[in-house]
């Protein structure tokens, strides 16, 4: 049986009418005693039907939830709540219009919940809810943005691979971990055979092409989440090898020279092979043979300036030390 509406609280209607966010006030028995359009719309529930219900009657999952402790403790012991958004996302099947309701597409709710003191009446509660969908939208999309943008920090932009920025940090921590655990490091450099003679007689496009294919190719070999492979510069790979050690960092160098040879991308001015190949410098970082990361690489380079000296088109390892 709907109770009897105070003429005086017709004001209160209207003002309530005119705000843009949803707002019921309850009386001490959790009946409804106001209920503006807002919620009206959104709701899907009628001010007829919503006046004089009680509250968990209008919306039954929220019994025992954090809405229905907070009108508790509104009610009870006249303490405010103020529910949080990524906590409590959507408590109220509230949505923009029947076909979101269809698909159970809640508007995404910034739920408060205070006690009001009335002269001469018991406790009521005043419950209050904003539509944050599209601030909730707008830090999704930034969030995806913040993804995008660290990718792109650490992503060459013409390969997709790690680029050199990547590299440093992940050959710094690499380092701190080998010299913590005493485990082996070897590092990678490789470099494409003839290139600039590539890019002179295919042109640019096909050069970028080429970078493409060849180091999609070899990044693909790396099988363990820590390995990585970085476009160090120009037509320069790097390729950290964490827990490796000399032997095996040789055997995963030849198998990537063959793996580039096997792609058989034409190379009329790429020496005998008529293909794009590429050289290979080996460095080891090893527990008889601590070195700092500058040394390391220095190392791996002073290896690939050896295989492109001896021939190109081969793996040379630098002894560690």
């Amino acid at each position: 049986m709907p109770i009897a509406r105070d003429p005086s609280l017709e004001l209160l209607h209207s003002v309530l009418n005119a705000i843009t966010l949803g707002a019921v006030v309850l009386d001490s028995d959790r009946r409804v005693v106001l209920w503006n359009d807002w919620m009206s719309s959104y709701a899907q529930i009628p001010r007829e039907q919503a006046l004089g219900a009680d509250f968990l009657a209008l919306f039954p999952a929220l019994r025992g939830s954090r809405v229905d402790a907070a009108i508790d403790q509104a009610l009870r012991h006249h303490f405010p709540s103020l529910l949080s958004q990524s906590l409590n996302k959507a408590p109220f099947p509230l949505y923009a219009n029947a076909a979101a309701a269809r698909l159970d597409e809640r508007l995404q709710q910034a739920v408060a919940v205070t006690p009001v003191e009335v002269s001469g009446a018991a406790r009521h509660c005043l419950i209050q809810i904003t539509d944050v969908s599209i601030a909730v939208g707008r830090e999704k999309l930034l969030r995806e943005q913040t993804l995008v943008l660290r990718s792109q920090t650490f992503a060459d932009g013409l390969t997709g691979i790690a680029n050199r920025r990547h590299f440093d940090v992940a050959i710094e921590r690499e380092h701190r971990r080998a010299r913590r655990h005493g485990t082996p490091l070897s590092l990678l450099m490789i470099d494409i055979d003839h290139f600039k003679a590539y890019n002179d007689h295919y042109g640019h496009q096909k050069g970028d092409q080429c970078l493409i294919q060849v180091s999609a190719a070899l990044a693909d070999m790396l099988r363990r989440s820590a390995d990585l492979m970085a476009r160090y510069g120009g037509e320069e790979f790097a390729v950290i090898l964490p827990d490796t050690d000399a032997a095996q960092a040789a055997q995963m160098a030849e198998a990537i020279r063959a793996r580039a040879q096997a792609l058989a991308i034409a190379h009329a001015h790429g020496g005998d092979s008529g293909v794009v190949t590429v050289s290979i410098g080996v460095a080891t970082r090893s527990a008889a043979s601590p070195v700092d990361i500058d040394t390391l690489i220095g190392n791996a380079d002073r290896a690939l300036y050896r295989a492109k000296k001896n021939g190109r088109n081969r793996v040379e390892a630098q002894l560690p030390g």
